[in-house]
């Protein structure tokens, strides 16, 4: 039940769910989240971090940049979840506002000072 409880708890939040929305379009570093999301840095190192743990996302370093991936390894019962959430959201008006702030930010732009 434990395993469970985790996913479910990763999936309460609306920040993570908004997460979850980007990444599956393509992946992201912290700053590029945060920028679209106007979150703090922290609390999107937080999302991404129970993301982690429930085995939603993984991340890779790639030169100067972290980037976080969905997990394509995850579990069947994960993807399927992520499929349905991805449907619900594609009706929700927030996440197609973050959809298409995805499309207009450049990482090298607003994240190019942080990571140099």
């Amino acid at each position: 039940m434990r395993e469970y409880t985790k996913i479910f708890k990763a999936l309460s939040d609306e920040g993570r769910l908004r997460i979850l929305n980007l990444l599956v379009r393509k992946p992201l570093c912290v700053c590029e989240i945060t920028e679209i999301l106007q979150l703090a840095t922290s609390t999107v190192s937080k999302h991404l971090s129970i993301l982690r743990e429930a085995g939603f996302i993984i991340d890779k370093k790639d030169g100067k940049w972290v980037n976080y991936y969905l997990n394509d390894a995850a579990d069947e019962q994960v993807r399927v979840l992520i499929e349905t959430l991805i449907g619900w959201l594609n009706r929700n008006q927030t996440a197609l506002n973050d959809i298409a702030k995805l499309a207009t930010i450049d990482r090298n732009h607003i994240c190019g000072v942080k990571h140099s």
